[in-house]
């Protein structure tokens, strides 16, 4: 039976003088999930996940893994271990002593050591690198080393901090699918700390968007993009456009909206996931846009504008549309040769009231 309060955060704040880098937060992550913490630089996730690992202790609040208080344990003392992005490996002994290292205190026989170095380098599809040196591997193959150091010491929980963020692109999807693939494969608890959205979109169960010490939205990755609660999250998750609008009219079912250069509309408040202030704004994906040279007869609202640029990304083509009225350019997604339509161009494009967000 999966323990769905596996690991809890109960009112975690973290202080380094007068800078409040986690500010009472709480988190309850299950057991077996790949779970990301995802936000800008200074959010405050690294700091969760050293709090985690026992590297921070924090200001106020406890850490319970597994149904133990670890809030003041040292980290050789937790169920955990971790994974950082400079992977750390030591350049002047071989790989079998590197994942070795994190052993010698256990006072394993000889025969129990190398039978662990040897089950954690086929988790990671390394067997028989066990001579290399550091120097004789690829960047992959030294992130590999890095987990089979870390897995080898059989933790209930690995804390990832961006150990993909040094490698190159393609090698970084790659070892995006192989790191989903092994959580599946061993039913570990990941906790994954990354800046890089599609990264954390790619491999999570869920993710949690950090800001300025907070967590703003828990959700898995399709929620998170299509339900975002508030202007921050739909803007880092994907790319939107976000239009001003002011409320003309409110109930408790309904609101009616004056959208800048759309008009008056009337929407019922259930299709909404965010709470509302005054300061509210449409939000549209650029694929939930249609685009035409003529009038697009099945969209709700039309309107009219200049393509200004074309981008081609191969599976499909980002159109810049100028509005009158509107001071950003609105991008506008299409899959390939569905529309052709060059720079300078007059266009409509098609909104349908279903695909609009709100957002404040």
């Amino acid at each position: 039976m999966v323990n769905n309060d596996f690991i809890k955060l109960r009112n975690i704040s973290k202080k380094f003088d007068d800078v409040i880098a986690v500010d009472s937060l709480d988190l309850d992550i299950s057991e077996g999930e790949f779970f990301s913490l995802l936000g800008p630089s200074g959010c405050g996730k690294t700091t969760l996940l050293r709090i985690l690992a026992g590297f921070e202790y924090p200001t106020t609040g406890s850490v319970f893994i597994d149904n133990s208080d670890v809030t003041n344990q040292t980290p050789n003392l937790r169920p955990s271990n971790m994974v950082f992005q400079n992977y750390a490996i030591f350049p002047h002994i071989n790989v079998q002593r590197n994942i070795e290292f994190g052993l010698r205190k256990e006072k394993l026989s000889r025969e129990e050591l190398n039978l662990r170095v040897k089950e954690s380098l086929k988790m990671v599809q390394l067997e028989g690198y066990e001579e290399r040196f550091s120097n004789q591997l690829s960047g992959g193959q030294r992130q590999r080393v890095a987990l089979a150091r870390a897995l080898v010491k059989r933790p209930k929980v690995l804390l990832l901090d961006e150990p993909l963020g040094a490698l190159d692109k393609k090698l970084r999807e790659e070892m995006q699918i192989e790191l989903r693939n092994l959580q599946k494969e061993l039913g570990i608890t990941f906790i994954f700390v990354t800046h890089d959205q599609e990264e954390a979109m790619t491999m999570s169960d869920r993710v949690a968007v950090m800001n300025e010490g907070k967590i703003l939205q828990i959700s898995p990755p399709k929620e998170l993009y299509n339900k975002p609660v508030n202007k921050f999250v739909s803007e880092f998750i994907g790319n939107i456009n976000l239009l001003e609008t002011s409320i003309i009219d409110e109930n408790d079912k309904n609101l009616t909206l004056d959208i800048l250069n759309i008009g008056k509309q009337d929407f019922n408040k259930n299709i909404f996931n965010s709470k509302l202030s005054e300061n509210i704004f449409v939000a549209l994906r650029p694929e939930d846009i249609s685009i035409k040279k003529e009038k697009i007869e099945t969209a709700d609202i039309n309107i009219k504008g200049i393509v200004k640029n074309v981008s081609f990304y191969g599976e499909s083509t980002y159109f810049y549309v100028k509005v009158e009225g509107i001071n950003k350019l609105l991008m506008v997604s299409n899959f390939v040769d569905q529309v052709s339509i060059n720079e300078n161009d007059e266009c409509s494009l098609g909104i349908n009231l279903e695909n609009i967000k709100l957002v404040s």
